[in-house]
């Protein structure tokens, strides 16, 4: 398959993987696959500029806390809350204190336990705490701070899709993805979205990455206990990466100190 072919379907398949939007989905294997993780974080980028342009618009016509609600809805709107679902299943999971196949089950239930609807309403609480700070900010930071946010939570999936990590099942989009993204392309991404945390705290260009930095730091210390407790990664755990990520970054991006 042609390199730019690749590229297209890799595009592609990032995009509905990350999105809502109405992009069809070309050649899916595991080469393809390993492109469209490594774009991950560009989607989160264009994604948080489009949910930065809500609150902002919002926020110039309602409450602070009103327009931070609106954008957390709309995040979830646009990725069919597929992520927060992920979130609630991987901690009810955890929760269990069970390990294996018995863990998984529990992953593929469809109700949510109190451990998931917990940090449900944590992550979202956080978040929308988080947006309200950010409204007030001059619009070139809260654009950068929500673009950071969102691409880092996404580019928690590209760390979570490096080569060595195992998937938890023998199929499902754990099994597509695990073990697809190489070295070269976690520096370029690593690099990419730190840069664009600069401007996100103004006056203060450290701490937008520093947020960064920590919330990837947990996010591999999550995974690396998931591994150990389920086997692999699952498209549940990447979906959990992306939230848990991204809330740790918006509070490392409206802490003051």
């Amino acid at each position: 398959m042609p390199a730019e072919s690749r590229f297209l379907a890799g595009t592609r398949l990032a995009v509905t993987t990350f999105t809502t939007l109405p992009v069809r989905a070309g050649r899916i294997d595991r080469p393809v696959a390993g492109t469209a993780m490594a774009l991950a974080p560009v989607v989160g980028a264009l994604l948080g500029a489009l949910l930065a342009g809500v609150l902002l618009l919002t926020g110039a016509l309602a409450p602070p806390l009103v327009a931070a609600g609106v954008t957390v809805a709309a995040a979830a709107l646009l990725t069919r809350g597929l992520h927060l679902d992920g979130l609630a299943d991987t901690v009810d999971a955890l929760g269990s204190y069970r390990r294996g196949a018995a863990a998984l089950e529990i992953m593929k239930k469809p109700d949510v336990g109190p451990f998931g609807v917990v940090a449900l309403v944590v992550v979202l609480l956080v978040q929308a705490a988080a947006l309200a700070d950010l409204a007030g900010r001059s619009w070139p930071a809260c654009l950068a701070a929500v673009a950071t946010a969102t691409a880092a939570g996404r580019f928690g999936v590209t760390v979570a899709c490096r080569r060595g990590v195992p998937a938890a099942r023998p199929d499902g989009l754990g099994a597509l993805v695990a073990g697809t993204v190489g070295p070269v392309a976690l520096v370029v991404g690593a690099v990419a979205v730190a840069l664009l945390a600069v401007p996100a705290v103004p006056g203060r260009p450290w701490q937008g990455p520093l947020a960064v930095a920590v919330a990837l730091a947990v996010a591999v210390g999550l995974q690396t206990h998931v591994v150990r407790r389920l086997g692999g990664m699952t498209g549940d755990v990447l979906g959990a990466t992306v939230e848990v990520v991204t809330t740790l970054v918006y509070l490392g991006l409206v802490l003051s100190g």
